[in-house]
């Protein structure tokens, strides 16, 4: 049997669906208006058979963005968007089975990239008003900490960090060591930026996109922005050739005619205006009172759900099955949870959280709690525990269904 990473192995992937190229894909948050016909023109003249037989050559771009956000070249790499400098900061930055501290919902990349890299990912919780306590993520790093992410404003809430926020975080992961990343792929959108920190701090790295307001998501444009020192050791880490020559040409004259930039901007402006006028009439004829569309309430069920490891650990394989006519006892089925944590370098959820989720979601996993699992005991009918997670080895499934033979089918008792 061929060698598998066990981190790759293990990390559970839900890709994006694919053939919706005639929808406005809001759920990536791609900017539907586009840039303008003319600019797509004035690259494509210049995409010839030999510029295409020649490899990519980034410092041209490198240089002009730099000089446009005001530092030097030596101060930017850029990357094949910014899932790309996600994973590469990681590699660099954090050592494996070390923690990586984010605010829940967030971007799912940065839990992802933790479960494909070995590293243990710690999860900040929104307040039930969705708001953000900085104290709570200045309490979640300790010496295990090797990454800190800030998004800025963030994904998918749009919170933002007051200045006294972030140097209260910056300063506390500087202590133990470790990096802050500073997401601003939606910067755009929100005046106050922290990119004069990278010169104040030598543990911050800045990302950009051009993903995002700028309309290039199909190019794939990423940018992490940091001191000398801490962009060199992330460019050691790239490919030759990271991001390809289509991408740099688009880049390279999106710095030429910046004033798209401005255009763009007010564009998005003027939008977000008429919706929040909207909004407020809305509001007026609704007595001043707020409501939530059912739309907005499963979305925001939704980007909770990614934060949350039990619905990764109720998706995995090895652990558990869902198998009508089986029964588990709740402290086996948290125990095996526990196991899966370990195993996949997450923090377990108390076992009052972790019982609360099974019991509010009997219907979606088709699943029965029962107070008679196998000699009465209480647990939940139509799920297998395949594993004793106190005993270290193979997912062989032996253990618990042996102790199921071993006992009456109590969940089928009255």
């Amino acid at each position: 049997m061929y060698y598998v990473n066990e981190d790759i192995k293990n990390c559970v992937r839900v890709f994006p669906e694919q053939g919706r190229y005639d929808y406005a894909r809001y759920d990536m948050n791609e900017n539907p208006e586009g840039l303008p016909q003319w600019f797509v023109d004035e690259v494509l003249k210049e995409i010839t058979p030999e510029f295409l037989a020649t490899y990519p050559e980034h410092d041209k771009f490198r240089s002009m963005y730099a000089e446009y956000i005001g530092v030097k070249p030596e101060n930017v790499a850029v990357t094949n968007g910014s899932d790309m400098a996600i994973r590469f900061a990681m590699e660099v930055f954090a050592e494996k089975g070390s923690s990586v501290v984010t605010v829940a919902p967030s971007f799912e990349m940065y839990w992802v990239n933790c479960s494909m890299l070995g590293l243990k990912h710690v999860p900040v919780s929104y307040e039930a008003d969705m708001t953000m306590d900085a104290n709570k993520i200045v309490a979640a790093i300790d010496e295990t900490t090797d990454i800190v992410v800030l998004l800025n404003p963030n994904n998918p809430i749009g919170t933002v960090y007051t200045e006294d926020e972030a140097r209260m975080i910056i300063e506390k992961a500087r202590e133990v060591g470790a990096i802050v990343i500073v997401d601003e792929a939606y910067h755009y959108f929100y005046k106050h930026t922290f990119l004069p920190f990278i010169h104040e701090y030598d543990n911050v790295v800045v990302f950009r996109t051009f993903s995002k307001l700028l309309s290039l998501a199909a190019v794939r444009m990423g940018m992490m922005i940091g001191n000398e020192e801490l962009i060199g050791y992330a460019r050691k880490s790239m490919p030759s050739f990271e991001v390809n020559a289509i991408a740099l040409k688009f880049g390279e004259h999106m710095m030429q005619h910046t004033e798209l930039i401005d255009e763009l901007m007010e564009t998005e402006a003027e939008g977000i205006f008429l919706w929040m006028l909207e909004g407020l009439n809305r509001l007026i004829a609704n007595d001043y009172k707020f409501t939530e569309s059912d739309r907005v309430k499963s979305n925001m069920q939704e980007a909770m759900e990614d934060s949350n490891n039990v619905v990764q650990f109720m998706a995995s394989t090895g652990y558990i099955r869902l198998e009508e006519g089986t029964a588990s006892r709740s402290v086996h089925l948290y125990a095996a949870y526990k196991r899966w944590c370990k195993d996949n370098l997450e923090n377990p959820v108390a076992a009052r959280t972790f019982s609360a989720y099974l019991f509010q979601n009997q219907g979606k996993y088709g699943i029965q709690h029962s107070k008679h699992v196998l000699d009465n005991h209480r647990g939940y009918r139509n799920i297998l525990v395949l594993i004793d997670p106190n005993k270290p080895g193979a997912l062989d499934g032996t253990f618990f269904e042996e102790q199921q033979n071993q006992a009456p089918y109590a969940p089928f008792l009255p």
